[in-house]
């Protein structure tokens, strides 16, 4: 698995690196079929104050690529929103994964009455 991450207007310190690391260490626990992750981190000029800080992820999967985007006022809070959609549409893709395992209609014998319970 690949793992790159770039800042926009911003300097990634290692102490940032290490912490986003750690974060998608429960993503690839959930699914180890990541193929590469791209995390960019941005601090966005606007003349609001909040929700400057601005984290997005490139996730790259067997057959699907996902795209996450978090806004807050705090770079750390944008990585832990990241992280939790993240890892939701992860678990979402997984289960339909693992979801198509069911017997096709068609390999159904003509014969076959499913079971009732009364």
């Amino acid at each position: 698995m690949n793992l790159t991450i770039s800042g926009h207007h911003l300097e990634v310190t290692p102490a940032i690196r290490e912490y986003v690391q750690n974060k998608l260490e429960r993503v690839k626990r959930h699914f180890d079929q990541v193929i590469d992750i791209a995390v960019i981190l941005t601090v966005d000029n606007l003349t609001e104050k909040e929700k400057r800080q601005k984290a997005e992820i490139n996730l790259r999967m067997s057959g699907k690529t996902v795209y996450v985007e978090s806004l807050s006022q705090d770079l750390y809070a944008a990585i832990d929103t990241l992280v939790d959609k993240l890892d939701r549409q992860v678990m979402k893709y997984k289960s339909k994964v693992q979801d198509h395992n069911h017997t096709a209609i068609k390999h159904i014998p003509d014969n076959y009455e499913p079971a009732t319970t009364a």
